[in-house]
């Protein structure tokens, strides 16, 4: 992970000089803020600034004034309740904003999410570093055979060796050929003072989608939890979900409760369609229930009996 000498000293200085409020504040998440998680090879999160905590959530619940005296189990049991009856305006109370670094390929899947304010590092205004994402051996991996979206097994041996030399390969001259068209390196020196260098708003589209961009991220706590319950899903894509899963850990920082209750009844649950209601009631019962005669597709029949444990 690389953060520029000017994103450190910024770091460093707002670390240094603490700012009183009269707002409330999290120790925990104050503890992280500014802080550059790693990333991928290249990448990080840092949390930049946030708003509210648990008792925001609970306060617009309640639509009271102040923090009220009822006892923290009630505030955890409420927001239990919330999320369990999936209320979203409460957990909209909370706001977040990140500074994130991420292969342009990945943004591009996570700019899908349309609930969130965006601004984006400029590659007509300013260069891009030199710096790709190469993935580790372990996630190289095949195609899926029965995914299109989906990856198999890890590649091994020669093949596995050619790919990331390819990638590495393809990154590098790229990004040559997109220093030669602007006529200058990636700290902005000019390459070559006889020639004038075509416009960045036109160089950049040469560049491959390993390269790294920023930007920042700012969205409330429900539609951050509704981005981090598909991208933290274990068929998320890779490369997406290490980074929701950095943002998991400044989550359980901030609001624990909400934490607890997500992790419950969002991440850690499942949920059934009315037909596998009926069937899990038969089996309940005793009845004997097979796929043919069941009313679901084979896939509908082996994912349930996945979420039961059971043999397909």
């Amino acid at each position: 992970m690389a953060l520029s000498s000017e994103q450190q000293a910024e770091i460093d200085l707002s670390r240094a000089a603490p700012t009183p409020t009269l707002r409330p504040t999290v120790p925990a998440l104050e503890a992280m803020l500014f802080q550059a998680m790693p990333v991928l090879d290249h990448g990080f999160v840092r949390v930049v600034d946030y708003m509210g905590d648990d008792a925001a959530v609970v306060q617009a619940a309640r639509v009271s004034y102040g923090r009220g005296t009822r006892a923290a189990n009630e505030d955890r049991g409420l927001i239990r309740y919330l999320m369990r009856h999936r209320h979203s305006t409460p957990f909209e109370m909370c706001e977040i904003k990140y500074h994130v670094k991420l292969p342009i390929f990945v943004a591009r899947q996570w700019i899908r999410h349309r609930t969130a304010n965006v601004n984006e590092y400029s590659a007509r205004y300013s260069i891009l570093d030199r710096e790709f994402y190469i993935p580790a051996p372990e996630a190289l991996a095949a195609q899926s055979d029965d995914n299109r979206q989906g990856r198999g097994a890890v590649l091994e041996g020669e093949e596995a060796t050619r790919v990331l030399a390819l990638l590495r390969e393809d990154a590098s001259r790229n990004y040559d050929h997109y220093a030669w068209m602007l006529n200058a390196d990636d700290a902005g020196r000019v390459l070559d003072p006889g020639r004038q260098g075509l416009a960045r708003e036109l160089a950049r589209m040469n560049l491959t989608l390993n390269a790294y961009t920023q930007w920042y991220w700012k969205t409330d706590l429900h539609n951050l939890l509704g981005f981090l319950s598909l991208r933290a899903d274990a068929h998320a894509q890779h490369e997406i979900r290490v980074y929701a899963d950095a943002m998991l850990d400044t989550v359980r920082a901030w609001v624990p409760h909400c934490f607890e209750a997500f992790s419950d009844y969002r991440m850690g649950a499942v949920s059934l369609s009315a037909q596998m209601l009926d069937i899990v009631k038969r089996l309940l019962a005793g009845d004997p229930v097979e796929q043919p005669g069941s009313g679901l597709s084979k896939r509908e029949w082996r994912e349930l009996m996945a979420m039961l444990g059971r043999d397909a």
